[in-house]
């Protein structure tokens, strides 16, 4: 498999990396966010690595590109009141900032928390015979998961082991429930249901699972024993 900006060069297609729930995944030994022109990382709570609002942060190692982004944020002026380009008020503010510079180096400890709640339930679903019922992530040899979320795909009952999880006091998401090409906003690109099976097929069977840094050995059985009761009620 080609990487993603091999792809692109070989059309001449610059492309801006959507890392906003990859930092620290590797693919090839290049990190997520750097195999791009450009790459956008997200620091919402939720992430890997989150403040304490809304922020985010976009890399190059292009100097001409940084100075556009660098006025992009700041209303389009690369000099104070006079604006190059139409831009936006998109600087991260100083506290985020400081709160980020104090997680920042328990980053690689929480992703390896990760990476082992990942692995236990792998032993876990696959030990109660749920492959058959449940698909679980694949993590490619040449490849590092950082399991901001753990997505299983479940082709039958998706909605109905959502609701049952929800009654044990599960929480799980689905992340996303309907593909781009069927949102409204997007309806003017004349796309319908059936035009990208793939993307409509991920949107109607895919859940995510609890896998934060502290979810316990224990939280974890709850989590595998019942998806396994569910499946074993019918």
């Amino acid at each position: 498999m080609l990487r993603i900006s091999e792809i692109a060069s070989a059309k001449n297609i610059p492309v801006v990396e959507d890392a906003a729930q990859a930092i620290g995944a590797e693919y090839n030994g290049g990190r997520a966010g750097a195999i791009s022109a450009i790459g956008c990382f997200s620091f919402y709570p939720s992430k890997n690595l989150g403040g304490l609002g809304d922020g985010g942060m976009m890399t190059t190692d292009d100097e001409s590109l940084n100075r556009k982004l660098l006025g992009l944020r700041n209303h389009g002026a690369e000099e104070k009141y006079y604006h190059k380009y139409i831009g936006l008020n998109s600087r991260l503010d100083g506290f985020q900032g400081a709160v980020l510079r104090i997680k920042l180096p328990h980053l690689d400890a929480w992703t390896d928390k990760r990476r082992e709640n990942a692995a236990n339930y792998q032993t876990l679903f696959t030990d109660r015979g749920l492959t058959e019922e449940i698909t679980l992530p694949h993590e490619p040899e040449n490849g590092r998961h950082i399991y901001n979320q753990y997505v299983i795909r479940v082709p039958n009952r998706r909605d109905e082991l959502k609701t049952y999880l929800t009654k044990n006091e599960i929480g799980t998401d689905i992340y996303y429930p309907m593909p781009l090409h069927l949102q409204e906003c997007f309806a003017y690109l004349g796309y319908s249901l059936g035009d990208m099976p793939e993307s409509e097929r991920a949107a109607a069977e895919t859940l995510a699972l609890p896998i934060f840094p502290e979810m316990t050995a224990g939280q974890q059985e709850y989590v595998a024993e019942t998806i396994a009761g569910f499946f074993s009620h019918g």
